[in-house]
């Protein structure tokens, strides 16, 4: 049972829906679940208070050998209105090795990846980083056309097919 607090904290129960996956990234204490629609639900798994993350939500569009573009979908837990464009460059992907970054290993379009702003970048983009561990991709679509799990922070895996991916994983949780 979902309440709300006097100073809009909101507290939760296991089984609550917190938000629909396209507009909210699972973290600690939630788990991802289709309802009977088919829509993609955040759902709490603990009792506790729900806590919105700062960072950007951003949709791959594009990868390149040395960059991936995005559509910047929301700040915080505030859905943009109108559409920004993000540069993810292969020297902000990760914070160790960026030498060896492969961006098409690290990036699909479709992807939705969380990320934050370094700066304005150019009159076109924004500059983007997924250098940090909770930072990277949050959701990823199969060829099955199934939500992957991530199962290590450069793999994700299709529950249907078993297929392994390759990606730049955000940590979730500890």
């Amino acid at each position: 049972m979902r309440e709300q607090d006097g100073d809009n904290t909101e507290k939760v129960s296991p089984g609550d829906v917190v938000g629909k996956a396209i507009e909210l990234i699972p973290g600690k204490g939630t788990y991802l679940a289709a309802d009977s629609a088919g829509n993609k639900l955040i759902y709490a798994s603990l009792t506790g208070c729900l806590t919105l993350s700062p960072h950007s939500q951003d949709k791959v569009k594009k990868v390149m050998a040395k960059m991936a573009s995005a559509d910047i979908m929301c700040v915080g837990s505030k859905s943009v209105r109108e559409k920004f464009t993000g540069i993810i460059r292969q020297q902000d992907v990760r914070a160790t090795e960026i030498d060896k970054v492969d961006m098409h290993a690290s990036f699909r379009a479709g992807d939705i990846v969380r990320a934050v702003v370094l700066s304005l970048g150019d009159a076109r983009a924004y500059y983007l980083s997924t250098a940090k561990n909770e930072l990277g991709v949050v959701s990823a679509e199969s060829t099955a056309g199934e939500t992957m799990i991530p199962i290590s922070w450069t793999e994700m895996q299709c529950p249907i097919t078993g297929q392994i991916e390759q990606r730049k994983v955000a940590k979730v949780g500890n």
